[in-house]
């Protein structure tokens, strides 16, 4: 019964140990999800708008809907190129290069294909992968 006198200090101190480690690990993840304020569903971020449009193409194509699905794909393509190739000082592209290299490559990935339905049907898991 000494023995586990003796010891019952440092397995308290253990158990206490471990859920510490346990309440810091998952805190991290708690964190990082940031509730965005949106308007009419569309977060009010710069990238937000680019977002929802693509939403909103990746839904008319899944339905089928190509046609409308292209439509909107060029539209995309525009406002993003208007806003973030060519639009000034605040660009993406200025301010963030390798960022905007990165998303402009997945932006074509994905537009391209829809695009061009007339010619080539569009590869549905490329462009869900885009």
């Amino acid at each position: 019964m000494a023995d586990f006198a003796k010891t019952k200090g440092p397995v308290y101190r253990v158990i206490v140990a471990l859920l510490l480690a346990a309440a810091f690990a998952v805190w991290p993840t708690a964190a990082q999800e940031k509730h965005v304020p949106q308007s009419a569903g569309v977060d009010n971020t710069k990238m937000g708008a680019y977002r929802a449009l693509a939403q909103h193409t990746f839904a008319e194509f899944q339905k089928g809907d190509l046609a409308s699905a292209a439509m909107l794909a060029r539209v995309l393509e525009r406002v993003w190129d208007k806003g973030e190739d060519y639009g000034g000082d605040m660009a993406l592209k200025k301010t963030h290069p390798d960022l905007f290299e990165e998303i402009d490559k997945a932006m074509d990935d994905f537009i391209t294909p829809l695009t061009e339905y007339k010619t080539k049907a569009p590869d549905a898991a490329r462009v869900k992968a885009a």
